[in-house]
């Protein structure tokens, strides 16, 4: 990616951050959109595997989207880097609501926020969307996802209490009441629909917080429905043994959809979530709507390494797209079956 306009980036992100609105202002009053019976029909039309630009502005724009819980690296230039990509699925065409933090409104969160509290943020966002959520996570924050996972999938015995987002305050109780089947369930036995860790590894387990993942990290438990892990060869930052290996590839301990992608050989650790610039080109966002994992990587050579902010992005877009379809389509048939008993 040009260094120039990735500076341009870096200080438009850091103006944003100077003054992002703060949550009491940004989510006071707020709720997700009500469906009409039209809209309702027209997105269980929809086909999750091929959902388009129409499809977006035509039947999804107004509609309710999933939690996006978005969790940064740990040093500045990697923080800036996730936040660009939030920006990036904004402009796509997600709903703005969804796509920032439940508890401050910010792009996306630190790292070191503590995982209990994540869990219990993902659980009160379900109980009051009823769409689960989605986790994606960059470097340090690719380690922090899958703590989080393991920590829904364990069965503790003092699970975290629920993070109430209307209130955004914390509450007593530790189950929640499921708002598809209406009955209780605790914290820790939920599912998030998807979630995508990029360059998790590497010299991020020297952090402290991250010391009880060795050997745990590429352990993706049932507590999410569908997974893709990136990485990237010669990455000392977030690679095992360089990027290289067995050692990089995340694997289910159950039912979880699991896949592993490998970014251009010596892709900037730094840069590959920097994406807001795509949306200045059509055939660029024409490409990314467009695509299908598997598929062919863009037209210029696919070993180059500045093609590694175009694929993640389109490949995280595809399955962001797809999920938010399928849970918008199960909370529909969900409301439907309830009417009529």
């Amino acid at each position: 990616m040009n260094l120039r306009v990735l500076a341009g980036i870096i200080v438009h992100l850091l103006g944003c951050a100077a003054h992002a609105a703060p949550a009491a202002d940004f989510f006071s009053q707020r709720g997700q959109p009500f469906l009409t019976p039209a809209a309702e029909n027209k997105i269980l039309a929809l086909d999750p595997e091929h959902v388009s630009e129409r499809d977006i502005r035509e039947a999804l724009s107004n509609a309710p989207a999933p939690r996006i819980i978005m969790i940064q690296g740990g040093l500045l230039p990697v923080q800036i880097a996730m936040k660009s990509f939030s920006k990036f699925i904004i402009g796509m065409g997600y709903p703005e609501w969804s796509a920032r933090d439940p508890v401050d409104g910010a792009y996306s969160c630190s790292s070191f926020r503590d995982s209990a509290k994540i869990v219990s943020l993902i659980a009160g966002c379900y109980e009051r969307d009823g769409l689960r959520p989605m986790l994606l996570g960059h470097s340090l924050g690719g380690m922090q996802v899958v703590k989080v996972l393991q920590m829904i999938a364990s069965e503790a015995d003092h699970p975290p209490v629920i993070w109430n987002p209307r209130t955004e305050q914390p509450e007593t109780r530790r189950d929640i009441r499921d708002p598809l089947t209406g009955r209780l369930r605790p914290v820790t036995n939920l599912q998030v629909c998807y979630a995508a860790v990029l360059a998790a590894g590497g010299l991020g387990r020297t952090v402290p917080s991250q010391w009880r993942m060795n050997g745990r990290l590429r352990k993706i438990p049932d507590s999410v429905e569908e997974f893709t892990g990136f990485s990237i060869q010669l990455d000392v930052l977030g690679g095992d043994y360089l990027g290289y290996g067995p050692a990089n590839l995340f694997q289910a301990t159950g039912t979880a959809h699991v896949r592993n992608v490998r970014l251009p050989t010596a892709s900037n650790h730094w840069t590959v979530p920097v994406t807001e610039n795509l949306l200045q080109s059509p055939a660029d966002r024409d490409w990314i709507n467009n695509y299908v994992p598997g598929a062919a990587t863009p037209e210029a050579d696919p070993t180059f390494k500045d093609n590694a902010h175009m694929i993640w992005a389109a490949d995280v877009w595809h399955s962001i797209k797809r999920h938010w379809v399928l849970e918008l389509q199960t909370l529909i048939r969900a409301k439907h079956i309830s009417h009529d008993s």
